[in-house]
């Protein structure tokens, strides 16, 4: 209980800092992003590492299915990169191009992959 109770008053003096300390938005901002790109490193080290580890399963594939895999990370990369234009506050046809082309890329991945098992 004394750990938790110290954790909290931690996270709690730190929100106190960036709230009083003049700059600390920007500080905070900055914290933000480094966490986000620190999570953006994990995912590609993870990608990097499965596409060793699955390197000759890929080359089985074929070229035709091998191409529609990487076009569809291709469009759910750049989807999530285009998150905040398609994911404005009041417009809906952002949203729903957002769902659609992950939609589409994660039934393109998932036919290539459930086409490959078959055979």
């Amino acid at each position: 209980m004394t750990t938790t109770v110290r954790n909290v008053a931690i996270v709690l003096g730190i929100a106190a800092l960036i709230v009083l300390i003049p700059g600390g938005g920007s500080g905070a901002n900055f914290a933000g992003q480094a966490v986000g790109l620190a999570f953006l490193a994990a995912i590609a080290w993870f990608a990097y590492t499965m596409y060793r580890q699955h390197r000759m399963e890929l080359d089985s594939l074929g070229a035709a299915r091998r191409a529609i895999l990487y076009v569809a990370a291709g469009v759910a990369v750049l989807t999530l990169t285009a998150e905040p234009r398609l994911w404005p506050n009041g417009g809906t046809g952002g949203k729903i191009a957002f769902v659609l082309l992950l939609g589409a890329a994660g039934s393109a991945a998932f036919a290539v992959i459930r086409s490959a098992r078959r055979y």
